[in-house]
């Protein structure tokens, strides 16, 4: 197993954009199953001690996944809908995403990601590119604590491909 991971974080703010480069001791095949299965997803997707709920998710383009951050006691927190506008398997998907109410209703401005998958030797590379539409989309995700709460995440993530593995 490889102990020497990357990770990079890097926030941009003239730019509005986001850039997250991490490894996983994992095959590209699991690791694109852990962010494209609703299931997986609501496994690591949220920092602990809160949870992911997907209420549904439709992994093709023009399909959606919405889903809520829920707290210890199971309140409904957060809602957000992720859009798919494209997807190569195994290697790339992006998607809109934006804040929404419990019906579905979306916050405006949202954000792009762009999620690219690479693997050599067993260890796979995901590489995020977060494109905030607004200044004060991307300081809003900086204040709700996004770096650390999803580095977080990409901790537990790493903890069930590891077990995955097993």
């Amino acid at each position: 197993m490889n102990s020497d991971l990357s990770f990079d974080f890097t926030l941009n703010k003239e730019t509005k954009t986001v850039h997250i480069v991490r490894e996983f001791n994992a095959g590209a095949d699991f690791v694109w199953k852990a962010w494209t299965t609703a299931e997986l997803l609501d496994q690591w997707w949220a920092p602990e001690p809160y949870t992911s709920k997907t209420k549904y998710m439709n992994f093709e383009v023009g399909g959606r996944r919405f889903y809520a951050m829920v707290s210890p006691e199971g309140h409904a927190l957060r809602w957000a809908v992720q859009t798919f506008t494209s997807i190569s398997p195994i290697t790339n998907f992006k998607m809109s995403s934006n804040f929404a109410d419990k019906d579905e209703n979306l916050e405006v401005p949202g954000s792009d990601w762009d999620l690219n998958f690479s693997e050599q030797n067993g260890t796979t590379k995901v590489s995020i590119t977060i494109v905030n539409e607004s200044l004060a989309r991307m300081e809003k995700m900086i204040e709700m604590g996004f770096m650390q709460g999803f580095n977080v995440g990409l901790l537990q993530l790493d903890e069930l491909l590891l077990n995955w593995n097993k």
